[in-house]
């Protein structure tokens, strides 16, 4: 079995002091996706960089210490892209998609739609976005590759996926537009993996730091892989890693059959 993890880390740096390379070599996974990386590979040490028996490739932002995205892999991928094609996107370092024979895993930090004010300015943009993966993740699945697309999307879709959902009707991450356009991906097809594997409540992947919301388990689920019908007949678990701390997020994932890479 294959396992493939996404973990969102708040800062690569600041989860490193909190154990990320420890737990990169224990996690059993031959594939890790990191978001909202939040530094270049100049200014990480070389343990993160060229870490022993890790494939690694850091995607950066134009803007100092914002987003980013990182890989690790056991195998090197045969190609990996870092750009939609649209300045805007690609300034913020928030994709890689790396192709392992038929496989291609996408690992993407989805903007939020808070603006500095948290005004839901950054709404259009987010979707903006969403809209321009979504076309380009469709036109790898009419190439026939199995797809995973792993990272923080940013919006927990349904009720379920958050603890007051009635709290948050007007909060981005939560909003009907957001959550209408995650229900496009899944009419098109593409599936949930946790979800398919979990209908139950009370699992969530991000838990605010203020108070003791992570105590209580008073928490947004943001953080997905969702898989094209083509990857779904290779995947046999999907999870969440609650216990894994060093982030706001925890670490999410599945467990793929090793028939997933090949022809």
């Amino acid at each position: 079995m294959e396992r493939i993890l996404s973990w969102n880390v708040n800062g690569l740096r600041a989860c490193d002091r909190k154990g990320f390379r420890r737990f990169l070599d224990r996690s059993g996974a031959s594939i890790v996706g990191v978001q909202e990386v939040r530094a270049s590979a100049e200014q990480l040490p070389r343990r993160l960089t060229a870490p022993k028996g890790w494939h690694a490739e850091i995607v950066t932002a134009k803007r100092p210490g914002y987003s980013g995205v990182g890989l690790y892999s056991r195998r090197k991928p045969d190609a990996v892209e870092t750009a939609l094609g649209t300045r805007s996107f690609d300034e913020e370092g928030r994709v890689q998609l790396a192709r392992f024979g038929r496989l291609v895993v996408a690992n993407v930090y989805f903007p939020n739609g808070n603006g500095k004010d948290r005004d839901n300015s950054r709404v259009p943009y987010k979707l903006r976005f969403y809209r321009t993966l979504f076309e380009r993740l469709e036109r790898m699945r009419r190439g026939g590759f199995r797809v995973l697309v792993m990272g923080d999307f940013n919006t927990a879709h349904c009720e379920i996926d958050l603890a007051r959902p009635r709290d948050n009707q007007k909060t981005s991450g939560f909003l009907p537009i957001e959550r209408e356009e995650f229900d496009r991906w899944l009419a098109a097809g593409w599936i949930d993996c946790f979800r398919r594997a979990q209908p139950e409540p009370g699992h969530y992947s991000w838990w605010s730091q203020r108070g003791d919301c992570r105590q209580r388990n008073v928490g947004w689920r943001l953080d997905y892989v969702l898989a094209s019908p083509a990857a779904q007949r290779y995947v046999r678990d999907a999870f969440i890693l609650r216990r894994i701390q060093g982030s706001d997020h925890c670490p999410v994932g599945v467990d793929v059959d090793p028939a997933i890479f090949g022809s």
